[in-house]
């Protein structure tokens, strides 16, 4: 009885514990200041990959956020930010690591390699965007908007 009681808690916890993933709305903060920077909406897509829609960009102290993606490559040149795909490709293996993604920035225009990892709670989203190895690039905390 005891045994069949240890089965079924860990099959508990491992269901619970997959069954967290990144979709829903984060806000992400400024890795400098610590400030909140706007909202982004994580979805997964069709064909199993994530991708994250900016839906706010949040004025802060001496900061007028932009409208317009005018440094940004094609197909994102002047395009508004709002509403902007700025996270594609995302993908997971184990709802907790992911992996192969691209995210842009939409003051700078730069587009970096992503991964990140979800906290055992699922309310903090630590992504590293990068240019070529991820040892050289940003870290980024984003927080989940209940």
């Amino acid at each position: 009885m005891k045994t069949f009681i240890g089965i079924m808690s860990l099959a508990l916890l491992c269901s619970s514990a997959m069954a967290q993933n990144i979709t829903g709305t984060w806000r992400y903060m400024d890795d400098k200041t610590g400030e909140a920077k706007g909202l982004v909406k994580i979805e997964q897509q069709a064909d199993g990959t994530y991708a994250g829609t900016a839906l706010k960009a949040t004025p802060r102290a001496g900061y007028i956020p932009k409208e317009f993606c005018t440094n940004c490559p094609a197909p994102y040149t002047n395009k508004p930010i709002i509403g902007m795909q700025v996270i594609t490709g995302l993908k997971t293996s184990d709802q907790v690591n992911y992996t192969d993604g691209r995210i842009i920035d939409p003051v700078s225009g730069k587009i970096y390699r992503l991964k990140g990892k979800l906290n055992s709670s699922g309310k903090k989203l630590f992504l590293r965007g990068y240019i070529g190895v991820a040892a050289v690039g940003r870290n980024q905390t984003w927080l989940r908007v209940e």
